[in-house]
C-alpha cells in the first residue's frame, strides 16, 4: 500500500566526517568565505554571488525562518570537530503529491574533491527514503560540471536525460543533466551493502 510523505523537517544528520544541521547566524562568515562570495562556486550552483556578510545574513534569515515548516529541508554541511560550515545541501523541491524531491548541494572550492559532497548526498538520500518516505529522489547538474556529475554517479543515481541549452552562461548555452533514484533501487543497494 502506498502511503503519503511523512514530513519531519530538517533534523541533524551525522556522517563519518560531517554534521548536517540547521543553519544559524553564527555561520554567516563561513558561508560568505567558503562559497556564497565565490563566483566560481555560485555560477555552477546557479546562485548569485553575495557581496558581503550582511547580504549573506539576509539569506540565512530566509533559511532559518523556513525551519518552522515541517516540509523544509536544508542543511549546513559542517566539519566534525571544528563545526565550520563548508557548504550546504537541501531538498529544494519537494513534491508531496507525487512523492518525490530534488537535491541541490554546493561545497566551497577549498573543500572540493575530498568526498564531502558524496558523503552528504548519500546521507540526505537515506534521510529522504527512510524518514520522509519518498518514492523518488532526483538531482541535476550542468553538463559542464564534471565534479558534480562524479558525485551523482558515485551515489548510484540513474541518468534520465538532458535538457539541451538550458542555461545561458558566459555567452554560451549549457545543458542540464537529470538523474534519479527510486525507492526500490535505494532498498536494493542498501540490501547489497548489508550482505
Amino acid at each position: 500500500m502506498i502511503t503519503g510523505l511523512q514530513h519531519v523537517g530538517t533534523q541533524t544528520i551525522e556522517t563519518e566526517r560531517l554534521i548536517l544541521r540547521r543553519f544559524s547566524y553564527e555561520d554567516t562568515e563561513n558561508v560568505f568565505k567558503n562559497w556564497a562570495g565565490d563566483e566560481k562556486v555560485q555560477s555552477m550552483y546557479s546562485e548569485p554571488v553575495y557581496p558581503d556578510c550582511e547580504a549573506v545574513r539576509g539569506l540565512l534569515e530566509k533559511y532559518i525562518n523556513s525551519y518552522e515548516r515541517d516540509d523544509y529541508y536544508r542543511w549546513a554541511v559542517a566539519l566534525k570537530g571544528t563545526d565550520e560550515c563548508i557548504g550546504q545541501i537541501a531538498y529544494f523541491l519537494v513534491d508531496s503529491k507525487n512523492h518525490f524531491a530534488e537535491i541541490e548541494y554546493c561545497i566551497g572550492s577549498e573543500f572540493q574533491c575530498r568526498g564531502y559532497a558524496t558523503e552528504a548526498t548519500r546521507a540526505v538520500i537515506e534521510y529522504g527514503f527512510e524518514k520522509i518516505n519518498l518514492h523518488k529522489v532526483q538531482i541535476c547538474t550542468k553538463t559542464i560540471n564534471a565534479k558534480s556529475k562524479r558525485v551523482i554517479e558515485k551515489c548510484g543515481f540513474t541518468y534520465e536525460g538532458t535538457l539541451r541549452d538550458y542555461f545561458f552562461m558566459n555567452g554560451e548555452y549549457v545543458g542540464r543533466h537529470y538523474f534519479s533514484m527510486l525507492r526500490s533501487e535505494f532498498e536494493k543497494r542498501a540490501h547489497e551493502t548489508d550482505r
